[in-house]
């Protein structure tokens, strides 16, 4: 079998007592786990050490000695499938942008918790091993087993890290139907009301290149085959035209639920938002709130990077431009190349390649939901939980594979002060310290409930 199978163990019984989900945030953001290179090796040996004091029975798998991912697991009493709870340890590099508090320090300030990856999705680790090491210690036996994976490389794709599990080691999914993991369960206020989206679907990574030929020769001679134009001309229209728009029913499930809750005006215009023939429109009028919706009611791309000249004074022959391209569920690349070329203009001679692509599930599969709506509504009896198409993509995308279906469910409640788009990525990423208790209670409520008929 590929890749390297760095240790195994199967600890004694025991167990350390239940950890501050708090303060084993603080000791995982204290990881520099940034991605790239990655170096989550440290973090995963300090987690695997706490699972191991618990009588917790894990295993660390690696496609790379640096880039280990580690799977734990809980017995449960066999009347229910088996429940994943996956994410992941690596970060996005912290940038140049200042940071008020130094973004590896893990500070408590003002009532926050200040570092890299405090909110994508080290609390969200923490919840999770909250839930399963405070299991351990109550002596709770859930009613499936519940698997823990933690894991590299989700920042970059994946490849040492889910997809690596899933296409060496998918024996160790077996019998899953659900997992939770990142992106949803985050609270927003909208209308007065206070709702939380639960992601039960995502768009498709289809990343794409595209290729500009020319002549070529000595930039002197002001060669009018220049590649670099049709790049510019390439790039100005993508970043004017917007693709066309689409209502999928991911959207049509998310929406009608918001305004099932809303006045009388706002479903009216949710209702527009809504119908094909006034989607764009809509998105106009809506301004920023429609900016924010409007990825998911169209398939997109980024350009991103640049390749062409070697020298200043040579005019390259070759220019490519690598575009990060999202797809909404049920669409294919060979659409979205469709779309690109009828916004652009370009022909055939202007070459686009698909170099790769995840689909998605062709539709998401519900089941756990009501389940983890009532624990949500218990943790906050005035919170609205919806289910929600995520513009991003997440490892959900590589366990769907395996026919798992994928909850964002990291639940918090947030204060309205917090932008939270800004806040993951961005500098002075933090989390509330008060949102990491709400969301490992519920979390923990979960697995009591799961499994459970009445």
């Amino acid at each position: 079998m590929a890749g390297l199978t760095v240790s195994t163990s199967t600890p004694p019984s025991g167990n350390s007592g239940c950890l501050d989900p708090v303060a084993l945030t603080q000791q995982l953001v204290r990881f520099d786990t940034t991605n790239p290179p990655g170096n989550e090796a440290l973090c995963i040996e300090h987690i695997k050490s706490l699972l191991d004091s618990a009588g917790i029975q894990n295993e660390v798998l690696a496609k790379t000695p640096s880039r280990p991912n580690l799977l734990a697991r809980l017995p449960g009493d066999d009347t229910a499938a088996p429940l994943l709870l996956q994410g992941h340890v690596d970060v996005v590099p912290a940038g140049p942008t200042p940071w008020r508090q130094p973004p590896f320090s893990g500070n408590l300030v003002d009532g926050f918790l200040w570092g890299r990856g405090s909110l994508d999705m080290k609390s969200g680790i923490a919840m999770m091993l909250y839930t399963i090491m405070r299991a351990k210690t109550d002596g709770t036996t859930p009613a499936g087993d519940i698997v823990l994976a933690v894991v590299c490389d989700e920042e970059s794709g994946g490849e040492q890290g889910v997809r690596y599990l899933v296409e060496e080691h998918a024996e160790q999914f077996q019998g899953i139907k659900y997992a939770i993991g990142e992106f949803g369960g985050f609270s927003f206020e909208l209308g007065g009301r206070r709702f939380y989206p639960i992601m039960v679907a995502e768009k498709q990574v289809c990343h794409l290149r595209v290729t500009f030929r020319g002549a070529g020769g000595h930039a002197s001679l002001n060669q009018q085959d220049n590649p670099m134009t049709g790049l510019a001309t390439f790039l100005q229209r993508v970043q004017s035209s917007p693709l066309p728009t689409h209502v999928t029913l991911e959207a049509k499930m998310m929406f009608q639920a918001i305004g099932s809750h809303l006045s009388p005006l706002a479903r009216a215009g949710i209702a527009a938002l809504l119908n094909p023939r006034f989607s764009s429109l809509t998105l106009k009028f809506l301004g920023a709130k429609g900016r924010t919706f409007a990825p998911l009611f169209r398939n997109t791309v980024s350009p991103t990077v640049v390749r062409g000249g070697e020298q200043i004074n040579v005019v390259p022959g070759e220019v490519t431009l690598d575009l990060d391209g999202r797809l909404l569920p049920n669409f294919s690349p060979e659409q979205l190349v469709s779309e690109l070329r009828a916004i652009t203009g370009s022909d055939a001679a202007i070459e686009i390649e698909v170099l790769s692509h995840d689909p998605g599930p062709k539709q998401p599969d519900m089941g756990l939901f009501d389940t983890l709506s009532s624990v949500l509504k218990e943790s906050d009896p005035e919170g609205i939980p919806v289910p929600m198409l995520m513009p991003a993509a997440t490892d959900g995308r590589l366990f769907a594979r395996l026919g798992i279906q994928t909850y964002g469910f990291l639940p918090m409640l947030l204060p309205k002060t917090l932008d939270f788009a800004a806040a993951i990525h961005g500098p002075d990423e933090r989390v509330p310290v008060d949102a990491i208790s709400f969301g490992a209670a519920t979390i923990y409520r979960l697995l009591q409930r799961y499994g459970c008929t009445s």
